[in-house]
């Protein structure tokens, strides 16, 4: 059996997706990441708004593919730098509806990432050495993950 702790939770502003269109991949759509802020019991603070982006590629089976990089600023001033892929699929309704800006329950879809840390910071330096995966749900405004450390 697995066991996880929670690590924390991270809100994202999103603004703007300029959608590239169909490439041999699939779709694609770069996502501006402008800011946000990350909250648990170790740690907490800030998203540094650039540099920051979400690649995402949508397949043709209807799955989105994230690639995502993120600078994050604790509360006390140290930098680590989070990087994760992931993936988001659910019924085509419901897909469609997430996609013109409704909030959608999180249970009808799914939505999990594998965040990776990067840090010089002595006080976090265990970020480096941890694994983690999230849960993901997509609000108007950006995504919102609960981050948990895999013990």
């Amino acid at each position: 059996m697995i066991q996880t702790r929670p690590l924390f939770e991270i809100r994202l502003q999103v603004p703007q997706i300029v959608d590239i269109g169909d490439t041999p991949l699939g779709r694609r759509r770069i996502a501006t990441v402008t800011g946000g802020e990350f909250e648990g019991e170790r740690l907490r603070g800030s998203v540094v708004g650039a540099p920051a982006g979400d690649w995402l590629l949508q397949r043709n089976d209807g799955t989105t593919i994230l690639d995502v990089r993120l600078l994050l600023r604790t509360d006390d001033g140290e930098h680590i730098y989070m990087s994760y892929r992931g993936v988001r699929h659910g019924p085509a309704d419901v897909m469609a509806r997430m996609a013109a800006g409704e909030v959608v329950d999180p249970k009808t879809y799914y939505f999990r990432i594998t965040p990776v840390f990067e840090t010089s910071a002595r006080k976090y330096d265990w970020l480096n050495r941890i694994v983690a995966v999230g849960t993901g749900r997509r609000e108007p405004t950006g995504p919102i993950y609960t981050i948990e450390e895999v013990l």
